[in-house]
């Protein structure tokens, strides 16, 4: 039925689980066990969750917010929303949480034994983003990225049962690079959001001004950092992608998914000739099946 315009919790369940088919890098293929499948699921459920509230871009109607007990004068504060979230998830550790996709969590958490470490970085990267919203050098950006990407990583590890400190190491590197580049694909929606995520020490070394991300199509400047930045995400993924050979069977198909998806990114958008502007260079599909041959043979 509709016509009503009030979003159900359930809808809302979907609609943010549904947005799995449209990310860059795989979440929770179908060659997985069925058992990783489901907790990669129920893991990605919150991190997309917590990255609508983030960007304001959860379901109309308010459902998310009324089940999270925020009051209807509050539901458009996003800093609001991410504390009754973060209280909401504590619950997952020591009682029932409010939430729908939390409570698809709990027994996550509780079969993998996971901590609140990297759900509570997710959380802190996106009410970063509500107060910072320019990084002055790439160890700030680095920074950033320990909070809103390396959990992901870690989180994978740990529901695979495959977390070793050479392991995390290896998986932030790859993290980082596929943040890095999810950045350089979005610089003219993150400048729309008023965010920019090019370094500004870089962008004055290229002598590239915020003015010259707004336009259609980026200059030879521009085009230069890019190029610049894409490179540092390429170093990135080669430095972690021995945490593909080290792990075996499913668990290596699916990592090496990541370090192609990253590395075909990048070659799209080296491709584009490093004009990012007009949107999101996007890898074609035998792109990106070549680079999972090439990642696992260790060729990369």
């Amino acid at each position: 039925m509709t016509g009503t315009g009030t979003a159900r919790p359930l809808d809302s369940v979907r609609g943010t689980l549904d947005k799995a088919a449209g990310e860059n890098f795989p979440v929770a293929p179908f060659f997985l066990p069925r058992a990783w499948r489901t907790d990669l699921m129920a893991v990605y459920g919150f991190a997309r969750l917590v990255d609508d509230i983030g960007d304001g871009d959860l379901a109309p109607g308010g459902a998310d917010a009324r089940l999270l007990g925020v009051s209807p004068q509050d539901a458009e504060d996003r800093l609001v929303l991410l504390d009754a979230f973060e209280a909401d998830l504590r619950r997952v550790f020591d009682s029932t949480p409010r939430h729908p996709l939390l409570r698809r969590l709990q027994p996550t958490v509780r079969r993998r034994s996971l901590t609140p470490e990297p759900f509570l970085g997710l959380i802190a990267a996106n009410r970063q983003d509500q107060l910072v919203t320019r990084y002055e050098t790439y160890d700030d950006l680095l920074a950033y990225c320990e909070l809103s990407a390396n959990p992901v990583g870690r989180l994978v590890l740990s529901v695979t049962g495959t977390s070793t400190p050479e392991r995390i190491r290896r998986s932030d590197m790859i993290c980082t690079a596929l943040q890095i580049v999810e950045h350089l694909q979005d610089v003219a929606e993150d400048l729309g959001r008023d965010r920019v995520y090019l370094p500004a020490a870089d962008m004055k070394r290229f002598h590239v001004e915020e003015a010259d991300l707004a336009t259609k199509t980026a200059g030879a400047s521009v085009r230069a950092l890019i190029a610049y930045e894409a490179q540092r995400a390429r170093d990135l993924l080669n430095e972690g992608a021995p945490l593909v050979g080290s792990v075996h069977g499913r668990l290596k198909l699916l990592l090496a998914g990541f370090v192609a998806g990253g590395r075909a990114a990048v070659r799209a958008i080296a491709a584009a000739e490093y004009d990012v502007l007009p949107g999101p260079p996007k890898p074609g599909r035998l792109q990106l099946l070549r680079e999972v041959g090439v990642t696992l043979r260790g060729e990369g």
